[in-house]
């Protein structure tokens, strides 16, 4: 059911794995790894929902993990710097594109912002519910699906958390609230890649996260 999508991820030099059943996504992560890797990840109910953040957790790396209670701010943002350094970056995508684009909205920014550049290689772990047609159609999802549920999963004081879509969900990615909790400040689509391989997509047919 991916051919397409598979041929246009790996033409933006992605590299691609395809998991029958999320059950299946734990094993290639972990071919993907090497214990003593220092890895991190952003916030993603799908790492959750499919076992990784377990393996993440299980000891047999150097997890950098802003979730541990008791952080100050000072020191999550610290994790947030030491990821850009990590060997390997771990999340999901709000959106993947049926050109081969992944598209990301951040509140705070250091997801998107590690995708992008810094950790040695980025895992992205994308279900059959996150693919779109296009970038357009990504900003929207992001509007009125994942910015919606995150926005009540974290009791964010933002309009999405009530109306169930941002004010505007047909305007720009720019167009939005101005509460201090605004959960799509950071836009980010990444297309073509000049570092090849170094994002790896694993595509699930199951539904995934948000």
């Amino acid at each position: 059911m991916f051919e397409s999508l598979i041929k246009n991820l790996e033409k933006n030099n992605m590299e691609v794995y395809v998991a029958d059943t999320k059950a299946d996504i734990v094993p290639i992560v972990k071919s993907l790894l090497k214990k003593g890797d220092v890895i991190s990840c952003g916030g993603s109910m799908t790492l959750n929902e499919c076992g990784v953040f377990d393996l993440m957790k299980n000891g047999d790396y150097i997890f950098l993990d802003r979730s541990v209670q008791g952080l100050t701010r000072e020191e999550i943002m610290e994790i947030y710097r030491k990821t850009f350094s990590a060997d390997a970056f771990l999340t999901s995508a709000n959106a993947v594109t049926e050109k081969g684009e992944l598209v990301n909205v951040d509140g705070n920014g250091n997801r998107v912002a590690a995708v992008t550049f810094g950790p040695r290689q980025v895992i992205c772990i994308v279900g059959a519910n996150k693919i779109v047609p296009d970038v357009e159609a990504a900003f929207r999802r992001v509007k009125t699906v994942a910015a919606p549920k995150n926005a009540i999963r974290l009791n964010t004081n933002t309009p999405c958390r009530t109306l169930g879509h941002c004010i505007c969900p047909d305007k720009g990615p720019a167009d939005g609230c101005l509460s201090p909790d605004r959960l799509c400040a950071h836009y980010a689509v990444h297309g073509y890649q000049r570092q090849k391989g170094r994002i790896k997509v694993i595509l699930c047919p199951e539904e995934l996260g948000y």
